[in-house]
């Protein structure tokens, strides 16, 4: 009788610690999702919320904008996650070292990742600046010709892509460094002493052993990405002719500039179909070959 009260005592304190947590879930993040799920099946625009079925989806598939902010959001979340893993792994791996000034280049690689990517994107607005960017000077300055940056619609897109890269890497590298601390150091010393070189211990041990880790890595910077706007909103707008707007920018055209509700929230639907399945690869990747 006695172990019973206790428990339910430890039961009702466990509620009691996780209430704060749950009442935050479901008011901004369950409920809001709920309702716009509720909305993309409707005309909603601030004041009638009148059901339409699929519409806003069959409008989807016919929307030109709309399939050029998938298709970007694609390429951007793509190239950025690709090499924000395999970069954030590389530096890790440089970095996880006693050498001296080692820790002062950690936190130099952290730098950007604790600045607001608000800030970032007016600092390289400035250095992609046409006339008196810092780039276009190193160019005049090698003999080559100006480049147009963020006016060009061919590369454009990868101006954006190596902000978000340059600003991120740090995060990376700080989630790959905690990992490979936790390898114990006998595992290194066992192989070097069966003479498995450097780049042997890298790929047989440290890969294997922060496998989790590098999951990780992989799903939040691709959350991240499909859910880029700051840099999209401040550096180009979308702009040249829709080649750098992005799938959450184009909710924000049309939920705030526009006030279609409805649509947007269609949009943001999608989007979430979209991460949810990327997500879950990733994870059936993970648990085929762990």
């Amino acid at each position: 009788m006695q172990r019973a009260r206790f428990r339910a005592r430890d039961t009702r304190a466990a509620w009691g610690m996780l209430a704060p947590f749950l009442v935050f879930f479901a008011l901004f993040i369950a409920y809001p999702m709920v309702m716009s799920i509720y909305y993309s099946f409707t005309d909603y625009n601030l004041n009638t919320a009148n059901f339409i079925g699929l519409r806003n989806y069959e409008r989807l598939t016919r929307d030109p904008v709309f399939g050029m902010a998938f298709v970007n959001t694609c390429v951007y979340a793509l190239i950025s996650v690709t090499l924000l893993f395999f970069l954030g792994f590389i530096t890790a791996a440089i970095l996880n070292r006693g050498l001296r000034g080692v820790a002062g280049l950690r936190m130099l690689m952290l730098y950007p990742y604790a600045t607001s990517m608000t800030a970032v994107s007016m600092i390289f607005l400035m250095l992609f600046d046409v006339n008196n960017g810092v780039f276009n000077k190193i160019l005049r300055m090698m003999g080559a010709q100006p480049s147009n940056w963020l006016f060009d619609p061919a590369i454009a897109l990868y101006c954006l892509i190596f902000v978000n890269v340059w600003k991120n890497i740090g995060y990376c590298m700080l989630i790959y460094l905690s990992g490979m601390q936790t390898i114990e150091p006998a595992l290194y010393e066992a192989a070097t002493v069966d003479g498995a070189g450097e780049w042997s211990r890298l790929v047989h041990i440290t890969l294997p052993m922060i496998r989790p880790v590098a999951l990780f890595v992989l799903i939040t910077t691709m959350v991240d990405a499909f859910k880029t706007f700051e840099q999209v909103q401040i550096m180009t707008r979308g702009d040249p002719m829709y080649t750098t707007t992005t799938i959450v920018h184009q909710i924000y055209q049309q939920g705030f500039s526009d006030f279609r509700m409805g649509y947007a929230s269609a949009m943001a639907v999608v989007l979430l179909v979209v991460v949810l399945a990327f997500s879950g690869i990733g994870l059936r990747f993970n648990k085929t070959y762990a």
